[in-house]
């Protein structure tokens, strides 16, 4: 079966707790690499409009690890609303197909 690549985007409250959800996935096989940016947000939430730094979590991963994903992030996030986004990339150089395969047993 051929696995498909796919780009996470997961904003969390903090460096601390970006590093902390990164290495249970990583330690799991679930995503390949973890990289972390801070970034400025603004979104609704409880009827206002709220400015927030916050991390960005971007992972590198395979669609059929999604759930398990989503069910680990779940159990380690602080907010009790967060976004996890699957992005599906089209195409990869080899050399990092080749890695990425290797990392997630694909």
């Amino acid at each position: 079966m051929e696995h498909k690549f796919v780009e996470l985007v997961l904003t969390c409250e903090d460096r601390a707790e970006a590093e902390k959800i990164a290495g249970a996935l990583l330690d799991q096989k679930l995503i390949a690499c973890a990289k972390f940016v801070p970034v400025d947000s603004c979104f609704w939430w409880q009827d206002k409009i709220v400015d927030e730094q916050e991390v960005m979590l971007l992972m590198e991963s395979v669609t059929d690890k999604f759930d398990r994903i989503e069910a680990a992030v779940a159990r380690l996030h602080s907010y009790d609303t967060f976004v996890l986004k699957s992005v599906p990339i089209q195409r990869v150089s080899q050399q990092a197909t080749t890695w990425l395969k290797e990392i997630l047993n694909g």
